[in-house]
């Protein structure tokens, strides 16, 4: 597999924080969309931000940003949906997405992701911890998706399938499982709890 493009998803409309953009709230001196990026970029051939609304706030990261392709804030999945059309423009086979508001996802994310779809021999694998009650918990919106399955879904995206997981199980998913030791390295900003208790984890390193 050639090295996938990337792509940070950035649509949603954080209303538990109050509306605005996650992404671009200051952790530590410095946006949690720019700590996003500099765990990313090391690990992908090229960068795309998905976001709605006016591109133009995002001009600091000098990325190109890719809205969803339907409308009404549908979900993960449109974000997913506007980096594979991105990709496919680029001649590109696959993508990884990483959400905007998780500034300590693995630093391996990427690799581990082509081993567990190369390994289970699925199209699609998804990042996950363990879970003592579940066994493993998966993180939907840190995934490895190949391009050619883009009009699949955005097919059931018109038909109203809103749910990562139902999608991705219909086509088969394999799960890269990521061990935990003091905070989740999945952990997103939600809330303004969320953002002091990440400040908190930057300053115990």
């Amino acid at each position: 597999m050639d090295a996938p493009l990337g792509v940070i998803l950035a649509g949603g409309r954080a209303t538990r924080m109050g509306g605005g953009d996650k992404g671009l709230l200051e952790l530590g001196g410095q946006s949690i969309l720019s700590r996003v990026i500099e765990r990313l970029s090391p690990q992908v051939a090229g960068l795309a931000l998905n976001a709605n609304g006016e591109a133009a706030r995002f001009a600091s990261v000098g990325l190109p940003v890719v809205p969803d392709p339907v409308d009404g804030f549908p979900g993960p999945l449109a974000g997913v949906l506007a980096g594979m059309d991105w990709a496919a423009g680029q001649g590109a086979t696959h993508i990884v997405t990483a959400a905007a508001d998780t500034p300590f996802f693995p630093c391996d994310l990427v690799p581990q992701l082509i081993l567990a779809a190369e390994r289970v021999g699925t199209p699609i694998a998804l990042a996950a911890t363990p879970d003592p009650v579940r066994g493993h918990v998966r993180h939907p919106t840190f995934g490895l998706w190949p391009v050619d399955l883009r009009e699949n879904l955005r097919g059931a995206l018109k038909d109203g399938l809103r749910k990562v997981v139902i999608w991705t199980d219909r086509h088969g998913a394999a799960e890269a499982v990521f061990p935990t030791t003091g905070l989740d390295p999945f952990f997103n900003v939600n809330t303004p709890e969320d953002l002091a208790q990440a400040e908190d984890a930057l300053e115990a390193g």
